[in-house]
């Protein structure tokens, strides 16, 4: 008999970086997830095997309840210290899912590609809390740290807002006439959010609390836009904004300048995927530059 726990991907629409200073964070649950499937052995350790979206075993390692009691000593960040590390934490927060366990064999699924950045992590914090009988949050702020909106995707099946106090997530609706002009286009590499958060870290100045008042009014904006015109300029507004903050240029002016239409960078900047407002079907011209992952929202979005 075994036991199954799902958790879904993410996309930051917007309020990215500033919402670790307390910004309202806008983010969207993916159709794409992972899930964690739990069965029962008998020798004191939990046989591990994790599958990508082409069921290929892309990790397998066995670890004792020893060592899960313990945590990794190790000085390299491998798949197995990290794996440890977080069932380390969990054991801290709830001992009863290994001291009243006989052993277990666990296998762990993804629906989308490993490099899309939509949650890999996440997904996995947010299933072995569902395992362990814990609070998502306080796993991943133990074990992986960030702000947690994308826990809150892995939760809920609907838009929501998140803020890092409290880990408030509220529920919205977003369901806009002109979603057929909203794409997502992967950048054919995946971001590093502990190094963008370090890099944003150093950009932070004195006038962050105006910073993020504005983030919030630009965030409202986007979720409340009636229009497409209304959308694609807030939208625009917010990388604005953000490129004055980071210091950095947008993605479009980075790599896209000749694009009628908008494309907001989701998350980490630099790379996943990013969000085109356009009017025509942008994949032609994607595609051309050797871009040729495109979503639609219907594709992407779960509704």
């Amino acid at each position: 008999m075994s036991t199954t726990f799902y958790s879904n991907g993410k996309l930051f629409i917007a309020g990215e970086y500033l919402v670790l200073d307390g910004a309202e964070a806008f983010a969207l649950p993916t159709k794409f997830g992972q899930d964690l499937v739990i069965e029962d052995r008998d020798n004191k350790e939990i046989e591990w095997k994790s599958y990508d979206l082409d069921q290929h075993l892309w990790f397998e390692e066995t670890i004792s309840f020893e060592e899960v009691i313990k945590g990794s000593d190790s000085q390299v960040d491998t798949v197995k210290s990290t794996l440890v590390n977080i069932l380390h934490e969990a054991y801290i927060l709830n001992p009863k899912f290994i001291d009243n366990s006989k052993g277990y064999k666990v296998s762990t699924h993804l629906t989308f590609p490993r490099n899309w950045g939509l949650g890999t992590s996440s997904t996995l914090i947010n299933n072995i809390a569902q395992w362990a009988e814990i609070n998502a949050f306080t796993l991943l702020n133990n074990s992986f740290g960030g702000s947690g909106y994308d826990i809150a995707c892995a939760q809920n099946n609907t838009p929501v807002l998140y803020r890092i106090k409290d880990n408030f997530v509220e529920q919205v609706t977003f369901n806009p006439d002109f979603k057929d002009h909203i794409y997502f286009v992967y950048l054919n590499k995946k971001q590093n959010s502990k190094s963008a958060i370090y890099a944003y870290n150093n950009h932070k100045n004195s006038h962050l609390a105006q910073s993020v008042a504005e983030n919030d009014k630009i965030t409202h904006a986007i979720l409340n836009a009636k229009t497409l015109k209304e959308f694609a300029a807030s939208v625009q507004r917010h990388e604005i904004h953000l490129s004055n903050i980071l210091e950095m240029q947008t993605i479009k002016e980075a790599v896209f300048p000749d694009f009628n239409g908008v494309i907001k960078s989701l998350g980490a900047w630099g790379g996943d995927f990013v969000m085109v407002v356009s009017n025509e079907n942008p994949k032609e011209y994607f595609a051309k530059k050797g871009y040729e992952t495109i979503l639609s929202y219907q594709e992407m979005i779960l509704e």
